[in-house]
């Protein structure tokens, strides 16, 4: 299958976060400020989830204080006494929360109840004037919290709220809006998105020295799949990395595809190239990015290729290797792939043959040794079933091939 340019946009200063399903092409648009904590569902009463800040809409998140007590008295002005906590950006499973110096992160087991009950106070800071602080006070089947704002001189009165696990478990997250004050829906459920495009922090720093820094880019759904960063020409053609080279590293594409010019706008870089394979392994995708326009318009496009095809290579006597896909092919253009392990030949072909046995399509292909593909237009032929037949040197390989 030919190459598919996808156009996204996060809209002026990335005000949006995108969500994106390679095999049905779709777009999720989300407004990044529409929530400010996400819980991980998990399964059990005493199964205790992840809990991450959205850094998507620029909030950092504070450790103000070990003490419970001192919630009633947090005072902004003692900012530069707070330790900065940030998700993992390798991980959904590392919340900027959990970096608390409880026993869980935010809170201590109590083993008379079995709740996990609240000691940090955290204080979320979206601007150099509005602060909300917070408090996760129990966890058994679902998160318990208060939290208020900051007005300038005081703290707002406490809301208080609990958000339990969602029994569909069909998202990874339940998200929540401290300015609406209630659950809202963000991510798809999870079998309906790959990757999301959003602003996200991580570490330019080091682990003794970190310096966290938010960045745009894109983060994948490690439940649906695992990606490969190569640094292939995006146009060239596609060659799968070893099943090793696969990721789940949340930020395995990452930001670092694009660099700022001189003249502040974006480069590609073009040796980027990436696989993204479905983790129940049926599927993968190539994708290289073409363009990022940065925060004026938040505008940025890649290209995609289904590449499935690749994974069926059949091996004929451990010198050829070849595969057409799709297949069946709907408007009869395909793609032969091949991969000649020697030099053959000084003639190699590949032809196309009617169930009654007349030729109706041959072309020349390379006899040097290597991978490559090969685009063929079979659109005048009618549908049905046909026979495509490879001839390198001695060996001669079918395959049925179907155009509806």
């Amino acid at each position: 299958m030919s190459a598919q340019e996808v156009n996204v946009s996060l809209g002026q200063g990335y005000a949006n976060q995108v969500f994106y399903k390679f095999s049905t092409n779709t777009q999720t648009p989300v407004v990044a400020a529409s929530w400010d904590i996400a819980f991980q569902n998990v399964v059990g009463q005493q199964a205790l989830g992840t809990i991450r800040v959205n850094d998507g809409r620029g909030i950092t998140a504070y450790q103000a204080s070990a003490t419970a007590a001192d919630y009633a008295t947090i005072d902004v002005a003692a900012q530069t006494g707070w330790t900065q906590l940030s998700n993992s950006d390798t991980e959904w499973v590392g919340g900027a929360l959990d970096q608390g110096t409880a026993e869980y992160g935010w809170g201590n087991y109590n083993p008379v109840t079995h709740h996990v009950e609240g000691a940090i106070v955290y204080v979320l800071k979206y601007s150099a004037t509005v602060y909300k602080k917070l408090f996760i006070e129990d966890y058994f089947g679902g998160f318990t919290f208060k939290y208020a704002t900051w007005d300038g001189t005081a703290w707002s009165a406490d809301t208080t709220a609990t958000v339990a696990n969602n029994g569909a478990f069909t998202t990874t997250f339940n998200f929540y809006s401290l300015d609406t004050n209630g659950p809202v829906t963000v991510a798809p459920v999870d079998t309906d998105w790959d990757m999301v495009f959003t602003k996200y922090t991580t570490n330019l720093g080091t682990t003794e020295e970190p310096m966290p820094y938010v960045v745009t880019g894109t983060l994948h759904n490690s439940a649906a799949v695992t990606v490969a960063e190569t640094d292939q020409t995006g146009t060239g053609a596609a060659v799968l990395p070893a099943d090793a080279a696969y990721s789940e590293d949340i930020n395995t594409i990452g930001y670092d595809w694009k660099t700022l010019n001189a003249g502040f706008t974006y480069d590609i870089a073009a040796n980027k190239t990436f696989y993204l394979k479905s983790t129940t392994g049926n599927s993968i995708y190539k994708l290289y990015f073409t363009s990022f326009a940065g925060s004026s318009t938040g505008a940025l496009s890649f290209n995609k290729q289904d590449v499935t095809g690749l994974l069926s290579l059949e091996d004929v006597t451990g010198n050829i290797a070849f595969s057409v896909y799709p297949n069946p092919s709907t408007d009869g253009n395909v793609t032969l792939m091949y991969d000649l392990k020697n030099n053959t030949s000084d003639k190699n072909t590949v032809s196309v043959f009617s169930l009654t046995g007349a030729k109706v399509f041959e072309t020349q292909i390379t006899s040097n040794a290597g991978f490559y593909t090969k685009d063929l237009n079979l659109s005048s032929l009618s549908a049905g079933i046909y026979i495509l037949k490879l001839d390198a040197g001695s060996v001669t390989k079918t395959q049925k091939l179907v155009i509806k």
